[in-house]
């Protein structure tokens, strides 16, 4: 099971051709995501698999080791969860030790606002409840 897991993610690896960047912040319609410009990005395995929402690979990647807050392209995996509203994936990152309070290295946002620029409403519940949670 680890060997796939691990040829899956050399191969999803090598199907990054292109540099193109993910579509900018402020008011993107979430629904532009394509699978193209996610492979075709250079977003790592893990930061892809969450805005794919495969839930069931990011799963396993944290049982494998994966970092849960370690930067890709300047954002942590949960901005990636928060920006594109994938609230299942969101709450497995929090319950495995998501840190909400890092800000991204370019524009020095939290997750939180990441989802509150995507009118992301069901992972902006969620981080909502977590701070909550931590008060």
């Amino acid at each position: 099971m680890k060997r796939t897991i691990a040829t899956f993610v050399l191969a999803l690896s090598a199907l990054v051709a292109t540099a193109t960047e993910l579509p900018t912040l402020e008011k993107v319609d979430n629904s532009e995501i394509t699978t193209n410009t996610v492979l075709n990005s250079e977003l790592n395995p893990f930061c892809k698999a969450i805005v794919l929402g495969k839930t069931d690979m990011v799963k396993q990647m944290i049982e494998l080791g994966e970092n849960i807050n370690q930067k890709c392209l300047g954002k942590t995996p949960a901005m990636y969860a928060a920006r594109y509203n994938k609230a299942e994936i969101l709450s497995l990152l929090i319950t495995n030790g998501a840190d909400l309070t890092i800000q991204s290295d370019k524009e020095h946002y939290t997750a939180e606002k990441f989802a509150k620029l995507s009118s992301a409403t069901e992972t902006l519940a969620i981080i909502t409840a977590a701070k909550q949670d931590v008060l």
